[in-house]
């Protein structure tokens, strides 16, 4: 056996070889300054695509944030969305205005789109760039713009009467010009035109601070307008078209553009692509706030648990429920949540549980399960793009909690009319045997026990009896067959 020294000094230098790794690691991620410039310039790469959700603000956030660590030239967003989320979105504009390095958005490949969200981040760019055959606009609100929402109405007169005010003169300026102008969209509530003028303005405000069209910018909220590449380009929406990425950079070469106040030269020439891709952590958050993914996780929480109240000890339903429904909170914190239709899907899990305790013949399940379907379907925006409950899952979810339900009841009412195997009942009606000749009160056999037993009528040893009822410890049979 080795000597306590010995393994001391293997210990140490394990210790040793650990520590010079971790040491040469973090060598290597964090390079000096002059290493930094020795280096090739690069120009960081990061896809968007699909619908625009916390997972992706995170990823083009902290790629921003990489590309000022690494002091790369330009930073370049390619984009195919339909729209998202209007916070994620807002977090992608914040951190573009913010950062330090040239954030130029390319809408491609071509056939690709920047719809609604996407057309906010293009416009919050320092370049705007589109591929041919792409589009963008559509930016209106969902929840106003959706096809279940009322039909546009001219204002009321309230508290929002000088914005009305404001475009009424705008139109009739326009009337005066000569000029025919489409009609705007105006909803009918106050809250929905509260959400209007916040995204125009929003959206303004995007367009005047990188110098692009604001009218346009308007029509795509107010009216939902849209556009090509090329009318973009012509009307001052985009800075360039370009088919692929060396046409970019061999376009954005030489363009002046102002980062936080101070003007900057590209130099793109030689640029090399450091396409970044997703971590494991966007790729988590990817999962989880899946509306769909975070429906599942909330349900097997609810019935983990619920499983573990009533086999105590079970551990595993309990701790995967738990997980599972921590996972689901953090994912209904970052999604449009509507919690009533939450508090919805509470209320019909509590009434189904309850129809198994309490004798209500199907009305508390039934009521249950449609709680439970109404809470499903309204749990989540389903206007945004790409976010939603798919309703072919709330309906199999739905039927198969039907299923177990009438199941239930079934075996209930089957129960009801089945004959009682335990206790004293169970005796009556079932044979017995006379151990002796008695007249009055003997001895029988049954349930193999030995019984004290009274009869109406003589009884000879070994004739077949039968229980007509049950008093105390005594029987009283009457012959099988008189």
């Amino acid at each position: 056996m080795p000597s306590t020294p010995l393994i001391m000094r293997w210990a140490a230098l394990g210790a040793a070889l650990t520590i010079g790794w971790v040491v040469w690691a973090f060598g290597q991620e964090t390079q000096p300054a002059g290493n930094a410039e020795a280096a090739p310039a690069s120009a960081t790469l990061l896809a968007l695509k699909g619908a625009i959700g916390p997972a992706t603000a995170d990823f083009i956030i902290r790629g921003i944030e990489r590309a000022g660590d690494r002091n790369s030239t330009l930073v370049v967003i390619e984009m195919d969305t339909p729209g998202g989320l209007d916070t994620a979105m807002r977090d992608i504009i914040q951190a573009i205005l913010e950062s330090p390095v040239p954030v130029v958005t390319f809408v491609s490949p071509q056939g690709a789109r920047a719809a609604s969200a996407g057309t906010y981040i293009l416009y919050a760019s320092h370049v705007a760039a589109m591929a041919p055959a792409t589009n963008l606009g559509a930016a209106t609100p969902v929840a106003i713009g959706s096809p279940g929402s009322s039909s546009p109405a001219q204002p009321e007169p309230a508290a929002d009467a000088p914005e009305d005010d404001s475009a009424a003169g705008e139109t009739s300026d326009a009337d005066r010009s000569g000029e025919t102008s489409p009609p705007s969209t105006q909803p009918g509530t106050a809250m929905e035109r509260k959400s209007i003028n916040d995204a125009v303005a929003y959206i303004r405000s995007l367009a005047e601070h990188r110098g692009r069209n604001a009218d346009w910018a308007e029509q795509a909220v107010r009216e939902a307008a849209s556009m090509s590449a090329q009318q973009a380009l012509e009307a001052g929406v985009i800075d360039l078209v370009a088919s692929d990425l060396s046409s970019l950079l061999e376009q954005l070469n030489g363009r002046q553009v102002e980062v936080n106040g101070r003007p900057l030269t590209l130099n793109t020439e030689g640029l090399i692509f450091d396409r970044v891709e997703p971590d494991w952590r966007t790729q988590l958050l990817e999962v989880i706030t899946n509306p769909t993914v975070a429906y599942m996780l909330m349900l097997l929480g609810i019935y983990g648990l619920i499983f573990e109240g009533y086999n105590p000890g079970a551990i595993v339903p309990g701790v995967v429920g738990a997980i599972s429904l921590l996972l689901a909170l953090f994912a209904f914190q970052v999604l449009p949540v509507n919690y009533a239709g939450l508090a919805l899907i509470a209320l019909g899990v509590i009434l189904m549980i309850s129809e198994f305790l309490v004798p209500s013949f199907g009305a508390l399940g039934m009521g249950g399960i449609a709680a439970f379907v109404f809470g499903s379907v309204i749990l989540i925006d389903s206007d945004i793009p790409g976010f939603g409950v798919s309703l072919l899952l709330i309906g199999t979810i739905a039927f198969l909690s039907a299923l177990l339900l009438l199941g239930v009841i079934w075996f209930a009412m089957k129960s009801r009319i089945r004959p009682i195997v335990s206790g004293a009942e169970e005796l009556t009606q079932m044979s017995a045997e006379a151990l002796e000749d008695f007249t009055g009160q003997g001895s029988v056999w049954v349930h193999g026990e030995r019984w004290a037993a009274r009869s109406p009528v003589p009884v000879a040893k070994g004739q077949q009896l039968k229980v007509t009822r049950i008093e105390g410890l005594v029987l009283h049979v009457e012959p099988a067959e008189r």
